[in-house]
């Protein structure tokens, strides 16, 4: 399944975000209009594990194709998982990635932490103050989210604790990064996280390891690699994470970027005010964010 978090069109008040499936068509089917005990948030899905995905499930078998759908451009979609209990990254995890940064592949998964209000959904403006940084570089990740609570898990089983996967756009102020020499402030300033445009459950992608991932800037692919280039599988970050510390359903772990990063072209590139950055990931989608540089009064 294709899962949606939306609110009501844009411009109108705000509302607490509802989960949608969404049809091969691209219309979106509210869960709340497919029955009692058929959960209508993503919350409400994470809260209620197993069960509450198998009425889901059974639910969306059972709809009729003329089930009443909502036009996807006729409302707001936010980040599937809109305010995730913890979002973890990984550090230099794709081989080419690595070298091109001229490091060595690190022996275990970099892990680091990104604030959870840095999160957006798909169309949302990524902004920064340039009198804060002049050095806004994008990312493209697959975004793994939990789906049940995981400590000490093998690594042969870590996969069965996944909901599903995303796109994730680690934005990151590389002259903040290299002022404070850790990742949380640069990687954490508001607007930072775009996350979408859907979460497709793990039954839809059996092997994470094989997707095609892209980070698109003003139409152009700075980044164009695979997530078999991943030094450290999925699988391999779950185990690892849960080994320190409990990963909880609605937690995302963004697993790494590959090579083509803006900082690291010749000469080094940045984001700049007007920019479009597209984040495209197999079987997932695309999720795509306007660039604006917003002063902010002193």
């Amino acid at each position: 399944m294709r899962l949606v978090s939306y609110t009501q069109a844009a411009g109108t008040q705000a509302s607490t975000p509802r989960l949608a499936v969404e049809r091969p068509d691209g219309r979106l089917l509210p869960t709340g209009d497919l029955g009692s005990g058929v959960p209508d948030t993503i919350e409400a899905l994470l809260a209620g594990g197993d069960a509450a995905l198998a009425a889901l499930r059974t639910a969306v078998a059972g709809a009729s194709p003329s089930a009443p759908s909502l036009d996807a451009a006729s409302v707001t979609v936010v980040a599937p998982v809109p305010r995730p209990g913890k979002i973890i990254a990984v550090g230099l995890n794709y081989f080419d990635h690595a070298k091109e940064g001229g490091s060595a592949p690190p022996e275990e998964p970099m892990l680091f932490a990104k604030f959870t209000t840095s999160v957006v959904g798909p169309g949302a403006v990524v902004e920064w103050d340039p009198a804060l940084t002049g050095s806004v570089d994008l990312e493209a990740e697959l975004g793994v989210v939990i789906g049940h609570t995981a400590r000490h898990v093998p690594e042969v089983d870590a996969l069965s604790y996944v909901l599903g996967y995303t796109c994730v756009n680690d934005v990151s102020a590389r002259d903040l990064q290299k002022a404070d020499k850790q990742f949380v402030r640069a990687k954490s300033l508001d607007t930072f996280c775009p996350m979408g445009p859907a979460l497709v459950t793990s039954d839809e992608i059996p092997d994470p390891q094989h997707l095609a991932i892209k980070g698109i800037r003003n139409g152009v692919a700075a980044q164009d690699s695979n997530t078999s280039e991943m030094i450290f599988s999925v699988a391999r970050i779950v185990a690892f994470c849960s080994r320190a510390f409990t990963l909880e359903p609605g937690d995302v772990i963004a697993t790494g970027t590959p090579a083509g990063v803006l900082v690291y072209q010749d000469p080094p590139e940045r984001l700049r005010d007007g920019d479009v950055v597209t984040i495209e990931i197999e079987g997932i989608g695309r999720l795509t964010n306007p660039c604006r540089e917003v002063r902010i009064p002193a």
